[in-house]
């Protein structure tokens, strides 16, 4: 699984015009530029050093306030909102980007993609296509067309960034728009509303869209005030704050038993001390819940925000506050949580959900995960010091995700580190392509291989020979190789995903505050990794296991298995007295050439079928 995400909604600085204007016949991009500056004010703009703008917010069913405090001659810019439960703030001071969440705990972003957006973001609010002296950059023109308009597209590539288009009308050189592909998705934002300010113009009003009209961003500016004073400290990533967590007794630390179901980590906690409830724990998730406890413990959901995971689709969620969150004896104050229905992730688990946990508490403690002994372990950082047998791996943060600079078979790229995954190894389809993995590994079949936010995610399934992470070696991992177009693992700045299937080798510390984790191997290290070798993704159904795909030409498929039948029993135990979980592990470990009876149910018809099983990785 993937984090969610509360981004802010930016009013971008543009280059509105004072009145029409005939385009030249073949304009160079200076021209252009040159242009759209005379016409928003010329000289005016020299002397602008700062620009505070304060405005209203609104997206999802939401809305807030916002200010944006800008130092046009460094790049620098900070920016702070309020949008119903949630609020935050994020900045760049023109070599670190941060952010800071709801309950103000801060982070250096530097992992995936969020350096170039950050100097994107200070290019275009420094006006550095005006000012070059500011920036250095390379442009390209082309024209386009919209009904009767005619617009000209610059593509701007900052240095140290990646490319965006800046579009002007070419009847009046107002900006129209900024156009920047990101990791997941493609955003457009519209200006409008121009007016005089202080000898400049201005546009008061931005509509951000990623083509999904429900979910656009709105801001209407109210105040803009140019060339107050803007100290270093305004734009410097924030203290840390006030400590918002404590475990009880004066005590350092406190365990809690895991159970380890499909290689996902599940621990029981406690929510406005009601529960406990069973909650995913996720390294890099939001926290979450499902409707039935926001309602059992009167949560008071507001918003419809884009939700995003592995599958292709998005999904609605809604925010609340919750006061307390407390895991063994340990408690977590003020907490944002998604709102969001998991019964499906119920049905892909087997168990019952009732929501999810992880950044907020790996942030705060560090957090030593146990497989070996089966044990979630949470500490002060101000009393932590390791002394274990691990190898340190340092990391970065990736949104809410840890990401190591590790390489596959050679190949180097960065991996998150997810216990929300069940893999050991997805590698992410920009980065399969960009290799031609596909024809490395020799793999042509496509199977239905993990699920979570926006259903499931298909993969072609290996086998790797070496993962590096750091200095750690992992031999032989199962190697997943995306099919995904849309969602999480269509992300062109991250090579892979590892998740449970190998971390589960290890006993693993994490030390957000110290960006390190520490990972010592235990006694999974010693079993080979290995896949379903029953060529099939199965569910819960009623009866029994719902066929959710079947690996063409698989083992599933040799046996006359059809995507929609239904096991109703296994080597002849009923299918109601096993649980999802040691079903799979059963088709998972069992030795190659082994036979497992199934009992297989379609169209209300039953039959027995023999799965030979092979492996497939």
């Amino acid at each position: 699984m993937r984090p969610l995400a509360f981004p802010f909604l930016l009013a971008l600085l543009a280059a509105p015009s004072a009145g029409p204007a005939r385009a030249d016949p073949s304009p160079a991009p200076s021209d252009v530029l040159a242009r759209a500056k005379d016409a928003a004010g010329g000289n005016a703009w020299n002397g602008v050093r700062t620009m505070r703008q304060k405005g209203t917010l609104a997206t999802s069913g939401l809305a807030g306030s916002g200010e944006s405090y800008t130092d046009l001659v460094h790049g620098r810019y900070m920016d702070r909102f309020s949008l119903g439960p949630a609020s935050g703030a994020e900045g760049f001071d023109g070599k670190t980007a941060w952010s800071m969440d709801s309950s103000r705990q801060v982070r250096e972003e530097s992992g995936g993609d969020t350096r170039l957006g950050a100097v994107d973001e200070a290019f275009r609010r420094s006006v550095a296509y005006w000012f070059p002296e500011r920036a250095r950059s390379t442009a390209t023109l082309r024209s386009a067309r919209e009904g009767d308009r005619s617009l000209f597209v610059l593509t701007i590539t900052p240095e140290g960034g990646r490319p965006f288009d800046m579009w002007i009308d070419a009847n009046t050189y107002l900006v129209d728009r900024f156009v920047e592909k990101m990791a997941l998705e493609t955003r457009t934002t519209f200006l409008s509303d121009y007016r005089a300010v202080g000898g400049i113009k201005l546009p008061f009003r931005s509509r951000s869209t990623n083509g999904e009209a429900k979910y656009d961003q709105l801001v209407e500016v109210t105040d803009v005030a140019l060339n107050e004073l803007m100290g270093d400290a305004m734009f410097a990533m924030p203290a840390p704050p006030p400590p918002d967590f404590a475990i009880a007794g004066g005590k350092t630390s406190t365990a809690v038993p895991l159970a380890l179901v499909n290689n996902h980590i599940y621990i029981e906690a406690k929510l406005n001390g009601q529960g406990p409830f069973r909650l995913l724990c996720d390294t890099g998730g939001a926290n979450i819940v499902t409707p039935e406890v926001a309602k059992k413990i009167g949560l008071r959901t507001e918003g419809a925000l884009q939700g995003r995971g592995v599958g292709e689709k998005s999904e609605d969620i809604g925010l609340a506050r919750v006061e307390t969150v407390a895991v063994g004896d340990a408690t977590v104050r003020d907490q944002v949580f998604a709102v969001y229905p998991m019964g499906q992730l119920s049905d892909v688990e087997g168990l019952s959900v009732d929501g999810l946990i992880g950044y907020e508490v790996f942030k705060r403690f560090v957090v030593e995960v146990n497989y070996g002994s089966s044990q979630l372990v949470l500490m002060l950082p101000s009393a932590f010091r390791y002394q274990g047998k691990g190898i340190a791996v340092p990391f970065q943060f990736n949104n809410h995700i840890p990401q190591v600079e590790g390489a596959l078979d050679g190949l180097p790229g960065k991996f998150d580190i997810d216990t929300g995954s069940r893999s050991s190894v997805d590698l992410l389809g920009p980065f399969v392509v960009q290799h031609d993995l596909r024809k490395k590994y020799a793999t042509t079949s496509v199977l239905v291989t993990g699920w979570g936010v926006g259903g499931p995610a298909r993969s072609y399934v290996t086998r790797a020979r070496e993962l590096r992470l750091g200095e750690v070696v992992v031999r032989d991992p199962v190697l997943l190789l995306s099919a995904q177009e849309k969602g999480a693992f269509s992300d062109p700045y991250v090579a892979g995903n590892v998740g449970g299937g190998v971390l589960r080798r290890f006993n693993v510390t994490f030390d957000y505050g110290a960006k390190r984790m520490y990972l010592e191997p235990n006694a999974n290290d010693r079993v080979a990794d290995s896949f379903d070798r029953s060529g099939m993704w199965i569910n819960a159904g009623n009866p029994g296991f719902a066929v959710v795909d079947v690996l063409a030409g698989g083992p599933a498929d040799a046996a006359g298995i059809r995507a929609g039948d239904r096991i109703v029993a296994v080597d002849g135990v009923d299918a109601s007295r096993m649980s999802l979980s040691e079903t799979r592990e059963l088709l998972r470990t069992r030795k190659p050439g082994a036979e497992v009876r199934l009992v297989v149910e379609a169209s209300g018809k039953r039959r027995e079928v023999i799965l030979v099983l092979r492996e497939l990785a």
